[in-house]
């Protein structure tokens, strides 16, 4: 009888020293990090309060993921502090892969800052790869520009 036992124990004994072994006193012991000294005068220091711009616009795509023959619809709105500002002629610029075209329509922003032009593709962008318009204001001063994109599929 004595002679089965052996072997089970023989075996629990080396899943038990594999055990101890894992649970070395120096496997878990951790380097020291660095201190970090914050200096206390580092809230006291102000940083300038950026200057909001007197004019904003966005611009944005009607589709953004047109066919690469069809039509798009490029919407832009200027705005001065919240509200759209009227009367302020636009131009626009599409930027393509191989090429830029300034579009031939000159819109007057109306009421409530809004212009659009109408942009066709013809084939002129990449599938998958995005093209931009950029949209530029003519405020006095300088003028304001924003863009849209928008990828062919």
């Amino acid at each position: 009888m004595k002679v089965m036992y052996l072997p089970v124990f023989i075996i629990k004994l080396l899943i038990l020293l594999c055990l101890l072994s894992a649970c070395r006193s120096d496997a878990h012991q951790l380097e020291p990090l660095p201190r970090v000294t914050v200096n206390p005068n580092f809230q006291m220091q102000l940083s300038p309060v950026p200057t909001i711009p007197p004019y904003r616009c966005g611009a944005w795509a009607s589709d953004n993921t047109p066919g690469a023959y069809t039509t798009i619809t490029i919407y832009a709105k200027l705005t001065q502090d919240v509200t759209g500002t009227p009367d302020i002629p636009a131009t626009a610029v599409a930027h393509f892969k191989y090429a830029n075209i300034t579009l031939d329509q000159r819109p007057i922003s109306d009421g409530n800052g809004y212009v659009s032009f109408t942009l066709q593709l013809q084939g002129r962008q990449p599938r998958l790869i995005p093209a931009t318009v950029d949209v530029k204001f003519a405020t006095s001063g300088s003028p304001v520009q924003c863009s849209a994109f928008f990828t062919p599929q």
